[in-house]
């Protein structure tokens, strides 16, 4: 029986002799370790889209590159927050007793930041590829960093819970 929260929640026995409460603090634990992984990522992503602007040549880029990046800029900026989430959420809320709430808003947080990061990464590439190359290059490459992200990210790992079922 599969608790409320979905396929990315799903009660497995760990093997561990651990009580519910242990259980959570090794999830959360092991969940804030992820996030320190990922955050430097999307935080290099930001500060270089943040500088791109200041380029000599960025004057020079066209209606799709400023859009491209527009957009990818958005999408970094959201990563963030998602993946900073977390740790707020913990801070503030980690006396009101309630750790397992914390645990699976802060795994829908990160999954939905991790989501937003291989967006924007993927628009970052699509936005370099432009000003290098044409039309087809871009969307060769666009699409090929799009399937890396959802086949390495998402579709192994779902496969695996599902495999487990």
């Amino acid at each position: 029986m599969r608790p409320a929260g979905g396929l990315f929640f799903c009660a497995m026995s760990s093997g561990r002799d651990e009580t519910e409460k242990e259980r959570l603090d090794r999830n959360l634990d092991e969940l804030l370790a992820e996030l320190r992984v990922a955050l430097p990522g999307v935080q290099v992503l930001f500060a270089f889209l943040l500088v791109v602007p200041f380029n000599q040549r960025f004057a020079d880029i066209t209606s799709f590159q400023r859009t491209v990046y527009f957009v990818t800029l958005l999408l970094a900026t959201a990563a963030s927050a998602c993946l900073i989430a977390p740790t707020a959420h913990h801070r503030i809320e980690f006396r009101a007793h309630d750790k397992k709430r914390i645990v699976f808003g802060a795994t829908r947080l990160a999954i939905a930041g991790l989501t937003l990061l291989a967006l924007a990464m993927t628009g970052a590439v699509m936005f370099v590829t432009d000003f290098l190359y044409g039309t087809t290059t871009v969307a060769i490459v666009s699409v090929l960093v799009a399937l890396l992200f959802a086949s390495l990210w998402y579709a192994i790992p779902i496969r695996r819970l599902l495999d487990q079922r």
